[in-house]
């Protein structure tokens, strides 16, 4: 077993012709500047030719799959902004498009990322567990396949803060299943469990507790056994990328997260000392 890649958010090895992804960034794998730096270099090295890999496998080592995005980076953000406002007396509108700016460039590398893995010519399968919420479920939705094992959960709780999804999550879920799903899931916030997920066609194959891992190397052994160039076709034919709506997501996502109402749901989640803050209360709600 060769380890190509051991970084702090995320490590990669091969095992037989399988690039088997572990995220394992405490304390639930949150998508922040780290985390983006690291599936950066995966990109490339997919985009290279992921070292003769015939299949990629994303698993978790922590106690859920990914809890989404880093909400306490981006509030540090935001406040970092508005600090440097004061000091330099710039106008709130300035400041809202500089801020705008800096979130979009982050967007931009999280899509650049995301559209590299989607399309990338060996099948891909998310091995998902616990917690796969927010921007840990648009990461799931990239992969060809998802394997859950019974404890998984499912949610967009975006809308609680005052945004929509950012990375993806909203054209990739209406490429696999019904408007009428989307809707559910973006505008009640509710989450799913695996078994529901299942028979909404989202998730591809519902297994024991602490089985998903080892079902995803199943079915990657499986495909791996095809050729690779026909298994590239398929899936490009099958799969492809609605580039049109990803940008339509993220103009709308970048122009809503300056809003004020987002920094005060930000700083009730980060203040939130709860054990699963990962539903912050809905904006406007005190």
């Amino acid at each position: 077993m060769s380890v190509p890649f051991r970084g702090e958010a995320l490590s990669w090895c091969h095992v037989g012709g399988v690039v088997e992804v572990e995220l394992h960034r405490a304390p639930l794998n949150e998508i922040g500047s780290t985390t983006l730096r690291e599936l950066e270099v995966l990109a490339r090295y997919v985009a290279d030719g992921a070292g003769g890999a015939r299949a990629l496998i994303v698993h978790s080592g922590r106690a859920g799959f990914c809890a989404g995005a880093d909400l306490r980076e981006l509030h540090s953000a935001i406040v970092a902004r508005r600090s440097r406002r004061r000091r330099r007396w710039l106008p709130g509108r300035v400041q809202r498009r500089m801020l705008r700016f800096e979130v979009g460039r982050f967007v931009d590398r999280i899509h650049a990322v995301f559209d590299t893995l989607d399309t990338a010519p060996i099948p891909t399968i998310a091995a998902v567990h616990g917690v796969c919420f927010g921007g840990g479920f648009e990461l799931a939705l990239v992969m060809d396949r998802i394997v859950a094992d019974k404890t998984a959960r499912f949610c967009f709780p975006e809308l609680r803060l005052g945004i929509v999804p950012g990375f993806g999550g909203v054209p990739r879920l209406e490429r696999d299943v019904g408007n009428a799903v989307v809707r559910d899931l973006l505008l009640t916030g509710r989450s799913i469990g695996a078994r529901r997920a299942h028979a909404l066609g989202l998730v591809s194959e519902v297994v024991g507790k602490g089985e998903a891992l080892r079902a995803a190397r199943r079915a990657a052994e499986q495909v791996s056994r095809y050729d690779p160039a026909t298994v590239g076709a398929a899936k490009a034919f099958a799969k492809p990328l609605p580039r049109r709506r990803l940008r339509e997501e993220r103009a709308l996502f970048c122009r809503m997260v300056t809003r004020p109402e987002v920094l005060r749901a930000l700083t009730d989640f980060v203040e939130d000392d709860g054990v699963r803050p990962y539903l912050a209360r809905a904006v406007g709600m005190r």
